[in-house]
């Protein structure tokens, strides 16, 4: 089947996503136009395309591409242009989807690397194309950018514009990465417009909505391309699966929810988060972040009443309270919204601070509705695109911005100094 084919396809489908689990509360703006990045007319079928890196552990990095031949899975590495004195070697796979046969995936491990050091690098011992990426801090402070529902849109194109000239250290993701829904090539479009950032800073990601890409009868598997494309460090962790892990980095633990993984008291995730939570040592990582997909607080009139949601806090919520979990970042919904501390929906001076960012730059508009009158939990709401800035700055203080996209310009809207819940001595009787 060609590109038409394939598209014809996408639309069938799209047409019964409702069904699949896609809950439509509200009437959507009009839709965004994709960007569709292709291959450069240099590049060959040999070409490392859709380079993107993660962490794996306090030392190594793995470095994840695509090419469309079969190529070594090596990387070649150094702390100096074209000097590299480093290699490793890695695994290569590749993943069928309808009829679409992915590329060659190329994963590849490296280190041990020295913290805050920039390293230069090629992959498939590729000459021609060389990057370069900067380890993160091994101590405070440290800067994370934040973005859910990405897309690939005019507006994620202004996003990442806007990320690319932040001092940070990393990228979190709350989910919803390329939005494909079913049309793969999209994916390689994404793995290629991110390909500049993602290639130089790692970037950590959790699934949402439409990375499930599940058709009853025609493709069982949920999250095929997700989970192979954007292979993150569960295993370290101690997780069964990929849509669920944490990681701790400089003096911070940060917890990445599936929020479409089995959540009840019985499930895997629920032990693991467990079992995580009680292995979080405050005195090495002081401060605590959980990263979800649908957010477990939200005042806006989108995606009321989903069950990843309502029912997801139900199990949970508990549990990251009695943790004091600082910060919950969640995407999902269209807009920006950042609550007080709260917990069993009351303000609560040792609940985390719930800061919904799913407003990226998805396709599918902005959710512009929110409840009347704004709840009293509820701090600052605003349907824009945007991004933000988590500054952690020592043990006991970071900085929260959040950057609205303003006729592509980037403008302060939101900020806010958090005080670790590390400190509050009433939290800890």
């Amino acid at each position: 089947m060609g590109k038409e084919g394939l598209v014809l396809v996408s639309m069938f489908v799209l047409g019964f996503a409702g069904l699949f689990g896609c809950v439509l509360s509200y009437d959507r703006p009009p839709p965004q136009r994709n960007i569709y990045v292709q291959l450069s007319e240099d590049d060959d079928s040999t070409t490392p395309q859709q380079v993107h890196i993660s962490m794996v552990g306090s030392d190594r990095m793995r470095i994840s591409w695509i090419t469309d031949s079969p190529t070594p899975a090596i990387v070649d590495y150094g702390t100096s242009p074209k000097a590299y004195t480093n290699s490793a070697n890695g695994t290569t796979y590749s993943y069928r989807y309808l009829t679409y046969n992915s590329g060659q995936i190329h994963d590849v491990v490296i280190g041990p690397l020295t913290p805050n050091t920039v390293y230069y690098y090629r992959c498939s011992s590729n000459s021609a194309q060389e990057f370069s990426f900067k380890t993160t801090p091994a101590k405070l402070p440290i800067k994370f950018a934040v973005s859910g529902d990405l897309g690939q849109t005019g507006w994620t194109k202004s996003t990442l514009e806007h990320i690319s000239k932040l001092d940070h250290d990393m990228l979190l993701l709350p989910g919803d990465l390329s939005y494909a829904d079913f049309y793969q090539p999209l994916w390689d479009s994404f793995g290629r417009l991110v390909q500049p950032l993602a290639s130089q800073r790692p970037w950590m990601v959790t699934q949402g909505n439409h990375e499930k890409e599940k058709i009853p009868l025609l493709h069982g598997r949920s999250f095929t391309a997700y989970n192979a494309r954007w292979h993150m460090p569960f295993e370290e962790s101690g997780s069964t699966s990929n849509l669920f892990y944490s990681f701790s980095v400089a003096g911070v633990h940060v917890i990445m929810l599936g929020s479409y993984a089995d959540f009840d008291p019985n499930s895997e995730q629920y032990k693991w988060l467990q079992a995580d939570l009680g292995k979080v040592d405050r005195a090495k990582t002081p401060w605590l972040v959980a990263i979800i997909h649908s957010p477990w607080y939200n005042s806006n009139t989108a995606h009321q009443g989903e069950a990843e949601s309502v029912d997801m806090k139900k199990y949970m919520e508990d549990l990251i309270y009695q943790a004091r979990v600082d910060v919950v970042f969640a995407g999902h919904v269209h807009a920006y919204e950042r609550f007080t501390r709260v917990y069993q929906d009351k303000p609560n001076n040792c609940g985390p601070v719930y800061i919904n960012i799913g407003d990226g730059g998805n396709r599918e508009g902005l959710a512009n509705d929110y409840i009347d009158p704004k709840p009293e939990i509820s701090v600052f709401r605003e349907a824009s695109f945007g991004h933000g800035q988590f500054e952690v700055m020592n043990a006991t203080h970071a900085l929260w911005t959040w950057h609205r996209n303003d006729n592509d310009e980037k403008v302060t809207s939101d900020s806010i100094w958090l005080t670790s819940l590390l400190i509050n001595s009433s939290c800890h009787k």
